[in-house]
């Protein structure tokens, strides 16, 4: 009766063992962009930093990684123009102050973000969207794969440092050179009306601008301003979600 016991336990432990690779989601972060990008990853408040939040990734790359089976949620965003000289690491954007690990800080704007909340709800959902509301700096997707029901690739594929307007421009950190970001209305002129804070800090009353509108018109599918919210898509049981920069 002990050899029956153990063999039920031991089957019962690979089954469950079995379920929870079953139940894994991967995240991976892909480069197709002609150059070397440093994608970066910070958390929601209470959830544990994944890759130690950032690393570099090399040109036509990849990186995957799982994400814990309990809720989580964050954001990912690339750097760009990274460079490490006199003993510092800076990056042109994105930059999460001259660190090549993040480890939990915050990047500085202009940069496309990639958001997601997942396993919540049920903990079989997973939430994704692309935000361009703190501005542009690459081209970026998500692809969800393996989903159940409408689970839609999401994003902006088109480079919109291309036809940026001039007030919107971003040349790096020390205001010259190429354009390397596109800033939102928001970061460009900081007042109420663009920022939807105070008393534009509701649906009814944040509404996009001109200047969203042209991140709009680029990039449909994406999130342009602070309210815009009818873009973040629900996909039950994805197995793998993709990050791709440089689609």
């Amino acid at each position: 009766m002990a050899f029956v016991s153990s063999f039920s336990l031991l089957s019962f432990l690979a089954i469950l063992s079995l379920a929870q690779a079953q139940s894994e989601l991967m995240l991976t972060v892909v480069n197709n962009c002609p150059f070397t990008i440093w994608p970066a990853i910070l958390p929601n408040h209470g959830f544990p930093v994944l890759e130690k939040g950032g690393f570099p990734l090399s040109s036509l790359t990849h990186r995957s990684f799982p994400v814990p089976n309990t809720h989580w949620a964050g954001r990912i965003w690339g750097r760009t123009g990274c460079t490490y000289a006199n003993g510092r690491f800076s990056c042109a954007t994105g930059d999460c102050g001259s660190r090549l690990e993040c480890n939990g800080l915050g990047g500085k704007i202009p940069a496309t973000l990639a958001q997601f909340s997942i396993h919540h709800g049920n903990r079989d959902h997973s939430a994704y969207g692309v935000s361009l509301v703190d501005g542009f700096n690459l081209p970026m997707t998500i692809t969800p794969h393996e989903g159940k029901g409408v689970c839609p690739v999401v994003g902006c594929k088109k480079n919109l440092l291309e036809g940026c307007p001039e007030q919107l421009q971003f040349r790096g950190p020390h205001g010259n050179g190429p354009v390397v970001g596109c800033k939102s209305g928001c970061a460009a002129f900081n007042t109420d009306q663009l920022c939807c804070r105070n008393q534009f800090n509701s649906p009814k009353t944040c509404h996009a601008s001109s200047y969203s509108e042209y991140f709009k018109h680029g990039c449909p599918a994406s999130f342009t301003y602070a309210h815009d919210t009818s873009l973040m898509h629900d996909c039950v049981a994805p197995r793998e979600l993709k990050v791709i920069f440089c689609h």
